[in-house]
């Protein structure tokens, strides 16, 4: 599909270690039975039955986790009476203690299940959440194709800083791709309030200038409804970009962004910008004329948007990935292939080492059928 996320793969390591975490209480209790049968005049193995429950009660609901526990008793008590020790003192003490580690074990099973299910509806509901804030692309879009990497740094987390967001307008497409300064949860409002902001005006503004004032004028007016909100603290760097309708050409605006790259043919070179303006949240620090820069884009045409992840991710040497040279490796590859190739070969160049936030969109215009 040509609009994706890409995640960390990890599934399958989890599954097999859940397995087994469940099976462990069974293979404790099976094993020390046999191995104190096999060995009942050397040494005693039945002390280790009480592993049983406590490991239970770490994957195991309460009522499985009670349930280990009794069975440990009763083995107990049978191995105690396959020795001929009848109601000693030392089987009463050993039952007691298999008992006080059962009921401690089943009030740790209780309150971890109440927590996971806690943590499930947390979860489910961050999920929504984040879908509403960062929408999935549609493959297609007007006159062009869309292909998105999206990986945040933050483990477990689906945003991050980076942000992204492309909208049919009348007369043609609009996009935008962003990243905020920072990390973590103030990064994640900023890019929200930044996204209500383009979705807002990017079917009224008449132009990219005036939609990138419309960028300020929002986070600025979320400034004010909540003065101790970070989101007034951080700046962001944005693209905004327009593709009218019956033009072979694509329009730029820059507010201190890396600069996309243009794929023609084989060739790729970054877009120029004469006078990239500040970052949004930066604009008053001078008198900023936001400039266009508009570059032919004709079928067949390829423009790279991507995040300072993806271009400052460097290796154990030190060394910044070669974004513009790996793509011109890739100009002959389809465009659906392209991004993955991007992700695994960062994966690779930074040693698994990922540490910001990754965003890339791949722009396609589709060659001319025929």
């Amino acid at each position: 599909m040509p609009t994706a996320r890409h995640r960390r793969p990890h599934g399958a390591a989890t599954r097999t270690q859940f397995n087994l975490g469940r099976a462990l209480p069974l293979l404790v209790l099976v094993l020390t039975v046999l191995v104190d049968l096999l060995t009942p005049d050397r040494e005693r193995f039945d002390r280790f039955l009480v592993a049983a429950p406590a490991l239970a009660a770490v994957t195991w609901s309460m009522p499985w986790t009670i349930g280990f526990g009794l069975a440990s008793m009763a083995l107990r008590a049978l191995l105690g009476v396959q020795r001929g020790e009848g109601l000693a003192p030392e089987l009463l003490a050993s039952e007691a203690v298999l008992a006080g580690v059962t009921a401690a074990a089943a009030w740790v099973s209780r309150v971890r299940t109440r927590y996971e299910q806690d943590l499930a509806e947390v979860t489910a509901v961050a999920e929504v959440v984040q879908r509403v804030v960062l929408r999935p692309l549609p493959p297609r879009l007007g006159p062009v194709e869309l292909h998105l990497l999206y990986v945040a740094a933050a483990a477990k987390a689906r945003i991050g800083g980076d942000f992204y967001e492309a909208v049919r307008v009348p007369g043609g497409v609009r996009l935008m791709l962003g990243d905020v300064q920072g990390k973590g949860l103030g990064a994640v409002e900023t890019a929200s309030v930044l996204l209500g902001a383009f979705r807002a005006a990017a079917d009224e503004a008449p132009g990219l200038p005036e939609l990138a004032d419309r960028l300020d004028e929002g986070l600025a007016r979320y400034g004010a409804l909540d003065p101790a909100s970070e989101a007034t603290e951080r700046f962001a760097t944005v693209l905004l970009l327009e593709l009218p309708e019956g033009h072979d050409v694509i329009r730029l605006l820059s507010r201190g962004h890396p600069p996309p790259l243009l794929q023609h043919g084989s060739a790729v070179t970054p877009v120029a910008f004469a006078e990239p303006s500040l970052p949004v949240n930066l604009a008053g620090l001078a008198d900023t004329v936001h400039r266009v820069e508009e570059v032919p884009f004709g079928p067949g045409d390829r423009l790279l948007l991507y995040t300072d992840g993806v271009s400052e991710c460097r290796d154990r040497a030190g060394a910044f990935y070669p974004l513009e040279v790996r793509l011109r490796a890739w100009a002959d590859r389809p465009a659906g292939e392209v991004l993955t190739l991007l992700h695994r070969d960062l994966v690779t160049h930074c040693s698994d080492r990922i540490d910001d936030d990754v965003a890339a969109l791949l722009v396609v215009r589709p060659p001319a059928s025929g």
